[in-house]
């Protein structure tokens, strides 16, 4: 009785705390994120309170606007020639020097959508005979029935190594190329659409 009294308080509190941790780390981030981008922001809003009637927490909400409106004008700039050649220009003198840009480009990139893939098609592969699967991206598709595929390496996608692999080691996956990169970003924890893609296509072929 005892023991069975124990089990279930065990129980209880696990599963407990499976329901609350992720809902107080999620707010937690939430916090996290809501103080860093406020205590950026602060100078524009001591500034904005200073020069009107407007409260803090307005004026934090003002700031964030300012902040969009900037980057829509950015973003506009380099659409045009002139903007592009100067931040290709900045990009390459200074940004690409700094420790780790080229990793933030190309995640904010990913999670943006806004980075145009040369992979063609997201695929699951063997390697050696080995039943292990390593996720893979399609660049090349050849008459002979030969793959070729980049497998990158995680959590920095921008590195890796290409393989030509015959069609028997390459499992096409119905996945988009933003999905399979979250799931590189990740270490992995996103890739239950990958899995569920490739059971799903090996069952229809049995």
């Amino acid at each position: 009785m005892i023991a069975r009294l124990k089990h279930f308080f065990k129980t209880s509190v696990i599963g407990g705390l499976t329901v609350i941790l992720p809902v107080v780390i999620l707010l937690a981030v939430f916090s996290w994120l809501f103080n860093f981008i406020t205590g950026l922001l602060q100078p524009m809003t001591d500034l904005i309170v200073a020069h009107s009637r407007v409260k803090e927490l307005l004026a934090h909400f003002l700031g964030l606007f300012i902040i969009v409106i900037l980057c829509f004008v950015v973003g506009v700039v380099v659409r045009t020639g002139l903007g592009r050649l100067a931040h290709s220009l900045i990009e390459e003198k200074f940004l690409r020097i700094a420790p780790g840009y080229n990793l933030i480009k190309e995640t904010v990139s990913q999670f943006l959508g806004s980075k145009e893939h040369f992979f063609s098609k997201v695929a699951l592969v063997k390697l050696g005979g080995s039943e292990a699967l390593m996720t893979a991206f399609v660049t090349a598709e050849h008459p002979d029935g030969i793959y070729t595929v980049f497998i990158p390496t995680s959590p920095n996608p921008t590195s890796g190594l290409i393989f030509h692999l015959p069609a028997s080691s390459v499992f096409l996956v119905s996945v988009s190329v933003e999905d399979a990169m979250r799931s590189i970003i990740s270490c992995g924890t996103s890739s239950i659409p990958l899995i569920d893609s490739f059971l799903k296509a090996r069952k229809n072929t049995l």
